[in-house]
């Protein structure tokens, strides 16, 4: 006490104290916060709904904030504040009283698409709505939270005069300057647009399958500016948003998840097709890669090289399931075909006259002989 009699001031000691105080409030409110959600926990852990806990995971962070907060304003009427240490203090509180405001929002804004999410199961096998709510969701949300991050930094920016001033005089004057803010926002803001634009128009979605720059893939993220394409290999290819709008692209999943696939089989002229489909029926009843919808064998060429070119239609639920039973089927087939008749797969026949034949056999005929 004697450190503070005779090292601190009247009003300093004042402001130590009032500080203290509202620390003291906030510490108290933090606790009351981790109790309160604990139980909370522990209570969502017994419902198999979930929504509970969807509910105390995305406000378990905005509390922590929110709770010294209202126990510090609560109490700021009671506590002798300095006359020195008023107008910070109240320009802190309004700093983050904004700031907790855009914090709830953005929660909500989280808790929200998280309890419309649970309406939809991306593995499903025909899982077109649900990709088509996710991407909605995921670009929708993304953006609303960048709009409302952008605001409450923009309010707690004005509450400074100075800086409103400026902005004041931006604004009036806002010719040359508002070009280049233009010019240097215009990739961000094209990306906005664009991820808005995917989201009503959706011509890609989460987990579709699409072939882009000549790489196979499905669509693992969308971001507010970028999407992120996880490659056959498991590479990740990173495209911006307005890629998908100005650039050709295949998706392969874009009405339904369900595909058609084809098998191509080079063959002798003697090749019987109705042996081949009776072979591909047994082949697709002994399988659960097959989705009944499609399967076909047709002659859908003859070469002048002594083979003809049999296609086989197959389809199935998905585009892995479809991949491996491609290649199941040519598997199959050509086993088949080998263990059947061998003479049916491709050949080369040489016809010779006597006269050709006794000339092979004098080019064959060793030179001792000779």
């Amino acid at each position: 006490m004697s450190f503070f009699t005779n090292v601190m001031s009247p009003a300093q000691r004042d402001g130590a104290i009032a500080v203290a105080l509202l620390v003291g409030i906030a510490v108290v409110a933090l606790l009351l916060q981790r109790i309160v959600f604990g139980f909370l926990r522990r209570l969502a852990s017994k419902h198999a709904d979930g929504v509970l806990a969807a509910v105390v995971h995305r406000s378990s962070g905005p509390s922590r904030f929110i709770f010294p907060l209202i126990a510090v304003e609560v109490a700021l009427p009671d506590v002798a504040i300095p006359i020195w240490f008023k107008e910070p203090g109240e320009r802190l509180l309004a700093l983050c009283i904004v700031a907790a405001i855009a914090w709830v929002l953005i929660a909500l804004i989280g808790l929200a698409v998280d309890l419309a999410k649970r309406r939809y199961r991306l593995d499903d096998d025909d899982n077109l709505r649900a990709r088509q709510a996710e991407t909605r969701l995921d670009i929708m949300s993304r953006t609303v939270t960048t709009l409302v991050v952008l605001i409450a930094v923009s309010a707690m920016l004005m509450t400074f005069p100075p800086i409103r001033a400026v902005g004041a005089t931006l604004l009036a004057s806002a010719g040359v300057a508002g070009l280049a803010v233009g010019l240097a926002a215009r990739p961000f803001m094209e990306n906005l647009v664009a991820g808005i634009q995917i989201a009503l128009t959706q011509p890609i979605r989460i987990d579709d399958v699409v072939i882009v720059e000549t790489e196979y893939g499905r669509i693992e993220k969308i971001t507010s500016t970028y999407v992120v394409v996880r490659l056959w290999d498991l590479r990740r290819m990173v495209l911006p948003l307005t890629y998908f709008i100005d650039h050709p692209f295949q998706n392969w999943t874009y009405n339904t998840a369900n595909l058609i696939g084809s098998v191509f089989l080079y063959l002798d002229y003697s090749i019987s097709l109705e042996t081949l489909r009776a072979e591909l029926d047994r082949i697709l009843a002994s399988t659960p890669l097959f989705d009944g919808s499609v399967k076909n064998v047709a002659m859908t060429d003859a070469k002048p090289n002594g083979t003809v070119e049999v296609r086989v239609l197959v389809s199935s639920r998905n585009s892995s399931d479809l991949f491996d039973l491609r290649c199941l089927v040519r598997e199959k087939l050509l086993d088949h075909v080998r263990a059947t008749n061998a003479g049916m797969l491709p050949s080369t026949t040489v016809v010779l006259d006597r006269a050709g034949a006794e000339k092979l056999a004098r080019v064959a005929e060793p030179a001792a002989m000779r």
